[in-house]
């Protein structure tokens, strides 16, 4: 059985961070694995409260996971300090992990900030090189290009600034704020767009955290990047057109709308 590893926070509601990462890999036949960097207080409303584990203890649970069941892929999502990105950092090289997906979270769906300046910094200096795929939204991929992204075009700028300089391949998420699917990928000089459909859904906590499992999911099992893209936004396509509706805020996706039951007599 092919194995994954998510390196990111918990989200209390269920919706975004660890927990959809697991259901998410879980659904793709992958075996999901988790170091937890943060315990958030959060729902569908927002982000009440962030409680960042030691570098000590993430140190020690990327250990265990990597002594006994080496992932064959790994995704890296919410990491909002600096002395949390260096131990990633390290034990990626010690490990010599392979697949990396950085899903660079920095701000919530709800609009919470969740990463501090300084980390930012040493997500740029330490892990993107390491990455085998960038995964920024439009306000992300705003702050790491020092562009503004109104158009296609200025998708395209950024997005070649931050593999350029990063020295990864990029997928810049369209849907945040062009109020559009389409998402661009950009690597080696060269790009293609990605046409997803647009669903309108007000419901899309954990969007991001979904779309990055599902990619690490797909190259855990051999495929290649680009197809690993399309067939994670089709698995994405199909959590939003579920329609789910839970909370009284942005609600979270249902992560098994490809399952059907069959446990009942």
């Amino acid at each position: 059985m092919k194995t994954a590893l998510t390196i990111a926070g918990s989200d209390s509601s269920g919706g975004a961070g660890i927990q959809a990462d697991i259901k998410t890999m879980t659904v793709h036949g992958v075996y999901a694995m988790s170091a937890i960097t943060a315990l958030t207080a959060q729902n569908t409303m927002g982000v009440q409260k962030v409680m960042e584990v030691t570098p000590e203890f993430l140190s020690q649970q990327l250990e265990s996971v990597f002594t006994d069941i080496y992932p064959d892929a790994i995704k890296i999502g919410m990491v909002s300090s600096s002395a949390l990105i260096e131990v990633i950092a390290e034990k990626l090289t010690f490990y010599d992990a392979k697949n990396i997906v950085v899903d660079p979270v920095m701000v919530a769906t709800s609009g919470s900030k969740l990463i501090n300046d300084k980390a930012i910094e040493y997500l740029k200096n330490k892990l993107f090189a390491k990455a085998t795929l960038l995964t920024p939204n439009i306000p992300e991929a705003e702050i790491l290009s020092g562009r503004t992204i109104k158009t296609s075009e200025d998708m395209i700028a950024a997005a070649r600034i931050m593999s350029e300089e990063y020295g990864t391949a990029v997928l810049c998420k369209g849907g945040h704020a062009l109020n559009e699917a389409n998402d661009l990928f950009y690597y080696n000089h060269q790009y293609k767009w990605f046409i997803g459909e647009r669903i309108e859904n007000s419901n899309t906590h954990g969007t991001g955290c979904t779309l990055s499992s599902a990619i690490t999911s797909y190259l855990a099992q051999g495929k290649d990047l680009e197809n690993a893209i399309w067939l994670a936004k089709n698995y994405l396509s199909g959590a939003l057109r579920a329609m789910l509706n839970l909370g009284k805020g942005s609600g979270p996706l249902k992560h098994t709308w490809n399952l059907e039951g069959g446990y009942e007599e």
